[in-house]
């Protein structure tokens, strides 16, 4: 049975390593297409770069940027507008574009609460996915960029309350809350463990970030089973009109 092919959207560079680097790497490596839609960032910057070497260790092709400023860096790309101000028939516009084009069987991104830190625009990002996923589907939606295409479902990335017992001690230390999820709600929990070099090399090749102290900064500071820990596991959440009945130990379409 081919395995699906994935189309990762997530708003920052690094967002895709950290959350769903494991499932990507893991897809590419059993010959599915993979690839990432990035909401922000100018593609001519250096995060941008440094995107584009993460997708090169992930297996996930050339970086797909929307070319949103931001929310809180606004020269990541200078003369837009924030990703969370853009008009938002726009934004889905775009998206539509690229699932249409790359025709995945499923598609990822944030969850309701924009993940584990709740930055806004990762949350902007689950509004606009979402919307554009339906869209995509409908031909009279966007008659201009490209026919219909309907993935078969879509997974939002997310930590279950019990993650707090790894990720709490880490994570306490910046002062910023945390989003997690009751674990019932969660459809897909993915042992990603062959493929955690290829994810801690995605993620560390987001050097500036690293040098920041971003969470990039965090995983590089800690030891080998620390990393283990935090990042060997990835869940998920299924959202689609076929029922998930048992509980899943990978992503299916």
């Amino acid at each position: 049975m081919p395995v699906p092919s994935l189309l990762a959207v997530f708003a920052h560079p690094d967002d895709e390593s950290l959350s769903a680097g494991g499932v990507l790497a893991r897809h590419a490596s059993a010959g599915a297409r993979t690839a990432v839609v990035t909401a922000t960032w100018a593609q001519d910057t250096p995060r941008a770069a440094e995107l584009a070497e993460a997708l090169r260790i992930l297996g996930a092709g050339a970086p797909r940027m929307l070319g949103h400023a931001d929310a809180r860096a606004p020269r990541s790309a200078p003369g837009s507008p924030r990703f969370c101000d853009a008009p938002l028939d726009e934004l889905v516009r775009q998206l539509v574009d690229h699932i249409r084009e790359f025709r995945p069987d499923i598609v990822i991104t944030h969850d309701a609460y924009g993940g584990l830190t709740g930055h806004p625009d990762h949350v902007h990002t689950h509004r606009v996915t979402t919307l554009a996923l339906e869209a995509a589907g409908l031909e009279r939606l966007y008659p201009d960029v490209g026919e219909p295409w309907q993935p078969r479902a879509l997974y939002t990335a997310t930590h279950p309350h019990s993650a707090l017992r790894s990720w709490g001690t880490h994570w306490a230390p910046t002062g910023k809350a945390m989003y997690t999820v009751p674990d019932e709600r969660v459809t897909a929990t993915v042992d990603v463990r062959p493929w955690l070099e290829q994810k801690i090399a995605a993620v560390l090749a987001h050097r500036t970030e690293v040098t920041r102290g971003a969470a990039p900064g965090l995983i590089a500071a800690l030891p080998a089973a620390d990393r283990e820990l935090l990042l060997s596991t990835e869940w998920y959440i299924r959202h689609g009109p076929v029922s998930t009945g048992a509980a899943q130990t990978e992503l299916t379409s």
